[in-house]
């Protein structure tokens, strides 16, 4: 059930994948089947909340102590289709990334060493027993990533305005079938432009969401959603936001070896995101 709370998590986008229930082993099948058709499903604020909500106690929860039994579901040409939360596994991979972010007075601020050190020896015991393991979810902290774009066509875009109090939404939808081409496409285009042995941060992030995208059921779906970026852009700029049509230009001007056109793409995407990391810092 949604948490109780109009409090707003804001500025964190999510990358998805839903997987249809013949993906999941039993008993989980069974689990998510059930869990599909309750009347009331939490959101991506409800799964924001629940997260801050540990680093409140002290000393601070890291990473849950428990594995999340919620998710996210969805229909894709008429099939029931699930997204877990996976959150204390997605906690703990984040506790890995932490000290590449934030400096360690800060850290150790927030998250003291001891809870820290607990947490990664937890996780690599369970990840002796859960080897293969990965999450269904990606997230971003005040931007969408580039890489993620590549992903989607700008026909997929969903866009729909405030309602009252439902804050306006914008995201992308497309079957896992077509991320995956659009992937490989993007690849060789990007690699041909770069060199052999030259791979940039584009390609080299590219080819870590293939091959995470590798992972799922090939009639998955694929989401991008910019949950909480919604809150940082108004309205309007939300409505002429054509990212993922910017990064298509721009990779099909490369391909045709267009660079000004290229270029031009590029640079309207990097103005769009550069006025969204400023207001990280405006405080």
């Amino acid at each position: 059930m949604p948490l109780a709370s109009s409090v707003i998590v804001p500025y964190v986008s999510s990358l998805r994948v839903y997987e249809p229930l013949a993906a999941f082993p039993e008993p989980e099948r069974t689990h998510w089947a059930r869990y599909a058709r309750r009347p009331v499903l939490p959101t991506g604020q409800d799964e924001l909340r629940a997260a801050l909500a540990d680093l409140l106690p002290t000393p601070p929860v890291a990473v849950p102590v428990h594995e999340s039994g919620d998710a996210y579901v969805a229909e894709a040409d008429g099939v029931v289709v699930v997204c877990p939360w996976r959150t204390r596994l997605r906690g703990w991979q984040a506790l890995e990334e932490l000290p590449e972010h934030y400096p360690p007075a800060l850290l150790d601020a927030v998250l003291p060493p001891l809870v820290r050190r607990q947490a990664s020896a937890d996780y690599a015991r369970w990840r002796e027993r859960n080897p293969d393991a990965r999450p269904w979810i990606r997230t971003s902290v005040w931007q969408v990533p580039v890489r993620w774009f590549v992903l989607f066509g700008d026909e997929e875009r969903e866009f729909a305005g405030a309602d009252g109090e439902q804050a306006a939404r914008l995201r992308y939808r497309t079957p896992m079938v077509q991320a995956r081409r659009r992937v490989a496409r993007g690849l060789r285009t990007l690699r041909q432009q770069e060199g052999e042995g030259r791979e940039g941060p584009l390609v080299t992030g590219l080819v870590d969401v293939g091959r995470w995208l590798e992972e799922f059921h090939p009639r998955s779906l694929v989401e991008l959603d910019y949950g909480g970026l919604t809150h940082v852009l108004d309205e309007t700029q939300l409505a002429e936001d054509r990212s993922a049509a910017d990064v298509a230009e721009g990779i099909g001007a490369l391909r045709a070896g267009d660079a000004e056109g290229a270029a031009a793409a590029y640079e309207r995407l990097a103005e769009r995101w550069r006025a969204v990391r400023h207001r990280q810092f405006a405080n």
